[in-house]
């Protein structure tokens, strides 16, 4: 920390263009290692090979994302005023395991745009996604502690967090870690802090609906990185006029699933990150069974002599479609994190489908389905989400 706090200086004193400069070249480097980082992203979290590599792919492409950030930087005349950016100082990048890469850049980026020095503490889950990321970027600075590691568990990010030299923590994971973070980083001095938590995102589906598009969507981004997603879609509310019509168009595309090794071709659901995952998702769906739900679609998973296990299974869960959830269930209400499709149906008028959709102490993102768009735009105005994709995720 303390090494990061005497870099600073030097590294926020070079001009904007340069810093950004530096940016692109550690970008480059990264890029020239896309194909390596991501088969051991597959390796450390299991996602499928070629989820792994478009993230790799959107993880580098950002000259976009760095013109935006540079001229955001710009020093702006209003009347006599003139509004200056400065740095705050020590940033903690504190990434989650499900995008060990591209969430490091989205959190480091803007800070060492800004002229802060930067400490990533990588998920413990998916340490040497997050060094080599680092040493990318690291290679192009003109200091080596303008951007540091620090491996560790929860612990070491405690550390961290409470460190009184550390001005600004930025953390993208669970709720829980956000709430612990939000405690500690007031506790030696008063701290910025971005945290990007938790989600429970419903998905409204009306009569007049694309039916079909609705069902493909609702399936990819319930299934999307095994649904271990912050913004998954992990509700989603049908009107009970075509529940059956969408569940025939749900079944033909969760059919589409394959679980299985990441790196195996075909395979598009890889295993969940670690036991303690898989067991959760399958309490979720057993507890939701035993007070009613349905299970009406579960995929094969691979079977321990095929993939090699000792365990009695690996991490695998299969691709997983309830219907007759209801919003009293733990699986409506709390975060599931795995391959479900959960499927509820409401009346169709619009006051219970946001009623529905904010049924819930998240808010990150929601969709709504309808062709009458006066009326989807109604609904989107009323759920509390930071995000609402109307006829799309």
């Amino acid at each position: 920390v303390l090494k990061a706090q005497k870099a600073q200086l030097k590294w926020s004193e070079l001009p904007i263009q340069k810093r950004i400069e530096c940016l692109r070249k550690g970008l480059a480097n990264l890029s020239s290692e896309q194909s390596s980082i991501a088969k051991l992203m597959v390796q450390e979290m299991g996602k499928p090979l070629a989820e792994a590599e478009e993230e790799m792919e959107e993880a580098v492409d950002k000259d976009d994302y760095l013109d935006i950030l540079e001229e955001s930087l710009q020093s702006k005349t209003h009347g006599t005023s003139v509004i200056v950016r400065q740095a705050l100082g020590v940033v903690v990048v504190i990434p989650p395991w499900n995008y060990p890469v591209d969430e490091i850049l989205l959190l480091a980026l803007p800070a060492l745009g800004s002229g802060n020095t930067v400490i990533v503490k990588p998920s413990e889950v998916t340490p040497e996604c997050g060094a080599r990321t680092v040493a990318a970027l690291r290679s192009a600075l003109p200091h080596w502690d303008i951007l540091q590691l620090c491996q560790g568990d929860g612990l070491v990010g405690a550390e961290l967090v409470k460190h009184s030299h550390i001005d600004m923590v930025a953390m993208t994971g669970s709720s829980k870690t956000g709430r612990f973070i939000l405690e500690q980083a007031s506790k030696t001095n008063m701290k910025r802090l971005v945290l990007e938590l938790g989600g429970k995102d419903p998905m409204i589906v009306f009569d007049d609906a694309d039916l079909e598009k609705a069902a493909h969507d609702g399936v990819k981004y319930s299934l999307s990185n095994a649904g271990q997603v912050c913004c998954s879609t992990e509700r989603i509310y049908v009107q009970e006029s075509i529940r059956s019509k969408f569940e025939e168009y749900v079944l033909s595309e969760v059919s589409n699933y394959k679980v299985g090794n990441g790196l195996t071709p075909n395979v598009n659901v890889g295993p969940l990150v670690s036991p303690l995952q898989k067991e959760r998702v399958s309490t979720q769906v057993s507890q939701a069974v035993q007070e009613g739900a349905k299970i009406i679609y579960q995929s094969d998973i691979p079977t321990p002599e095929a993939e090699h296990i000792a365990n009695g299974g690996g991490n695998f869960y299969p691709v997983t479609v309830l219907t007759d959830v209801t919003p009293s269930m733990d699986i409506s209400k709390e975060e599931t994190f795995g391959p479900v499709v959960c499927v509820s149906t409401f009346d169709g008028t619009e006051e219970q489908a946001i009623l529905l959709a904010n049924d819930t102490p998240y808010g990150l993102a929601s969709s709504v389905y309808s062709q009458d768009l006066k009326k989807a735009q109604r609904v989107a105005n009323r759920i509390k989400a930071g995000q609402v994709g109307i006829n799309c995720y």
